[in-house]
């Protein structure tokens, strides 16, 4: 089968994460897949915010499970790097082209070894004030808005299985 191919039918999300800190090297390999991505008249509205520090994770995860309605809770399956995509707003396509740098990213990491999830509210987190604050201490402009977030990491324990296709996933015409 085609490298390409397989990885994409064996890539899994990765919800335990080892506390390892992902080699830069790989780190860079992903970012660098991410910025490939495909975009609406090639415009290229998204941003990557690699966040590696523990404090600003904690921060934003907190944020989110409160979001989420579970206040408490690790939504970012305490990796040690999160990959915040945003996209400008002002875009007509800036949450698909956001979604196309996500997935490379997933594809890229697991291609090299590295786990990976999409974790959903940046939509929401970065619409609040204190994503806007985060938005202003990064540097960034407040038009760009949050289209997920890329966990990222090595996997603690063993990879789930894959679930079965649905049927009728594809319809020809």
């Amino acid at each position: 089968m085609n490298e390409t191919l397989k990885v994409l039918r064996e890539r899994r999300s990765i919800r335990r994460y080892k506390t390892e800190q992902i080699a830069d090297a790989e780190l860079d390999a992903i970012l660098e897949a991410g910025t490939w991505a495909a975009s609406g008249k090639g415009l290229q509205p998204a941003v990557m915010v690699v966040v590696q520090d523990q404090e600003t994770i904690s921060h934003m995860s907190r944020l989110n499970a409160e979001i989420q309605g579970k206040p408490g809770t690790d939504p970012f399956y305490g990796a040690p790097t999160v990959v915040v995509v945003l996209a400008d707003g002002e875009n007509p396509n800036w949450m698909a082209d956001g979604s196309l740098v996500l997935g490379n990213l997933m594809t890229a990491a697991w291609s090299l070894g590295v786990g990976s999830c999409w974790i959903n509210r940046a939509k929401e987190l970065f619409d609040m004030p204190e994503g806007k604050a985060l938005l202003k201490k990064w540097g960034l402009p407040e038009t760009l808005r949050g289209v997920g977030n890329c966990v990222l990491g090595y996997a603690e324990g063993p990879v789930p299985a894959p679930k079965p296709r649905k049927d009728g996933y594809i319809v020809r015409v």
